[in-house]
């Protein structure tokens, strides 16, 4: 075979030989780039990525192969939390709600009261219409409906055999209404088959099963002037907060509820910033029920939140796949029995989130676990007469039942 000598000021004292055919060979002076798998056949891609390797120092193979690929591993297990904390960047936070005092004291008259208030006695209460949607909170349905049955005129339930999410679900408040014989007067209940669209946002189902709760109203014979209660059933409010504002004049025609906000049970208070509870003068031609702010009107400390406050822990993994955002189980651990017990002991988040929040003084002071509270004052009453039974929901009982 046939060769000839190419040299180049380039190539210095480096000589290479080249045959006819166009394939080539090192010399005997050679330098790192010409050595090995690089002296063979550069029609060879093996031999292309050898000779680009070899022409990587360290520094640049480490942020390659070890820094690229741990940022991307980051990214994927953490990224909503980065997103999450640094949202003060992008979106600024709502208008402040004008906060009413609330004033009550358990020996003073409801003509005082409504006085603190800025507000005139009636000559007699308004009709109270409590209306929720249930999923599957039997024994915060419960607490709630006996904090206010004193003081409600028709308690209105709507069931869905499906979730937000759009799985098919039982009809639990069916199964157990013999637990709820003492509303039974009282009780408009409605059953509504869900449309199961796969792949929609949840956001949308729950929209259509509220809506569907205005026609339910109506059946129960709700009218103008009569106070609405709009709230998830885990938004409890307090019954002298409801009796004040059935009994004054002149409140507002929508007023939000500041709730104490809990998580897990009542050992847990995370902070005052529950909200969505909202109370309204019922108007045909307006009032339709939403979860959302309506007004900036926000009366001070009138009940309890307490966010997934469950018996089982087969309670906790069906909400979390049923509710609205249910986009937060990213991994399917999220729904391990034991992980879950872990995490209601220590205050945890569910979902391994940091706070939503809208400055990152706020972000940094609610990150971490949620403190433990001691303090059992002022809860519901029927949860204190029957502390034995709802003893999961006291401090110092996280551990929760069998099923």
């Amino acid at each position: 075979m046939s060769t000839k000598l190419v040299t180049s000021k380039d190539l210095g004292d480096k000589m290479l030989l080249i045959d006819e055919h166009g394939d080539h060979y090192c010399s005997k002076k050679t330098d790192n780039l010409c050595k090995d798998c690089c002296c063979q056949s550069a029609k060879s891609k093996i031999s292309r990525l050898c000779c680009v390797l070899r022409g990587l120092d360290l520094r640049t193979c480490l942020f390659l192969f070890v820094i690229v690929p741990t940022c991307a591993v980051g990214v994927y297990l953490h990224g909503q939390k980065v997103t999450y904390f640094f949202r003060p960047l992008w979106e600024k936070p709502p208008k402040p709600f004008h906060v009413i005092p609330h004033y009550y004291g358990e020996n003073v008259t409801m003509e005082n009261l409504c006085k603190l208030h800025g507000w005139k006695i009636r000559d007699y209460p308004r009709q109270v219409f409590d209306a929720v949607l249930f999923n599957n909170e039997v024994d915060i349905l419960t607490l709630r409906w006996r904090e206010l049955y004193p003081y409600i005129t028709q308690f209105v339930l709507l069931e869905s055999n499906s979730t937000f999410s759009g799985l098919p679900k039982p009809l639990i408040f069916s199964a157990n209404r013999d637990k709820f014989k003492f509303v039974e007067p009282r009780l408009t209940y409605g059953m509504i088959g869900g449309r199961f669209k796969t792949g929609e946002n949840p956001f949308v189902e729950e929209a259509y099963q509220r809506v569907a709760l205005d026609q339910l109203l109506r059946i129960a014979g709700i009218s103008d002037d009569d106070m609405l209660i709009m709230s998830d059933v885990d938004e409890i409010p307090s019954r002298h907060t409801i009796d004040l504002l059935r009994w004054c004049d002149d409140i507002p025609e929508v007023l939000h509820l500041q709730l104490k906000n809990y998580l897990y049970s009542f050992e847990f208070l995370v902070d005052y910033s529950s909200w969505r509870a909202s109370i309204h003068k019922y108007s045909t031609r307006s009032t339709r029920y939403a979860h959302y702010r309506q007004a900036d009107v926000l009366l001070a400390d009138a009940g309890w939140h307490c966010s997934f406050c469950f018996r089982h822990i087969s309670e906790f993994i069906f909400k979390m796949k049923a509710y609205s955002h249910n986009d937060r189980v990213r991994f399917s651990h999220y729904l391990n029995p034991k992980r879950i017990q872990t995490v209601i002991c220590k205050g945890d988040d569910l979902f391994d989130m940091i706070p939503e929040e809208y400055t990152f003084q706020e972000i940094i002071g609610k990150m971490g676990s949620v403190p433990h509270s001691y303090s059992a004052v002022h809860l519901p009453s029927y949860l204190l007469d029957n502390a034995e039974n709802y003893k999961f929901l006291l401090p110092g009982n996280c551990l929760r039942e069998s099923e």
